[in-house]
């Protein structure tokens, strides 16, 4: 698959070169929600140094908790594991462009960055659809990176769906 985000001719992306390892551990992530029923979407919360200490994938169906979202489930993880609220210096890399809930727990938790692969037109928090996580009028507005393996985030969902 291509790593260019799309629309872009393929070579070195030095916005988004650097993001490929870590969201293709959110890619690993995704790939095992199926197995409960839920949607591929993953994500990872990475310390400053770069080390991962948040994972999460969809958990929604295999919990029951309306709130089991990948980046919930990777922010929450980091939280413990940095032992603060507080994720200031962390970057959140997941696979699917967050809703507005996971939009709102990222500004919350002052994650610096977030980075996503396919963006989501249907529900997406970071600028597709809303962009909640530059709104101006927040005290929090953590940088933005998109498109990051998009053609590998979307065939994920997109296989998924087919064989619904």
């Amino acid at each position: 698959m291509n790593d260019a985000a799309p629309g872009r001719p393929p070579g070195p992306d030095p916005v988004r070169d650097p993001w490929l390892p870590a969201m293709r551990a959110a890619l690993e992530e995704a790939a095992r929600a199926p197995g409960t029923g839920d949607v591929p979407v993953g994500a990872v919360v990475l310390a400053p140094d770069g080390t991962v200490i948040g994972r999460g994938r969809n958990e929604r169906e295999a919990t029951g908790d309306p709130t089991g979202h990948a980046e919930v489930l990777a922010v929450r993880e980091a939280a413990r594991a940095v032992g603060e609220w507080r994720l200031t210096g962390c970057t959140l890399v997941v696979t699917l462009e967050p809703c507005t809930m996971c939009a709102g727990a990222i500004v919350l938790s002052r994650l610096d960055r977030v980075v996503y692969g396919a963006a989501d037109a249907k529900a997406g928090a970071a600028g597709s659809l809303w962009d909640v996580v530059r709104d101006r009028r927040l005290n929090h507005r953590p940088e933005v990176i998109t498109g990051v393996l998009a053609d590998e985030c979307a065939a994920l969902l997109t296989d998924f769906f087919r064989t619904r």
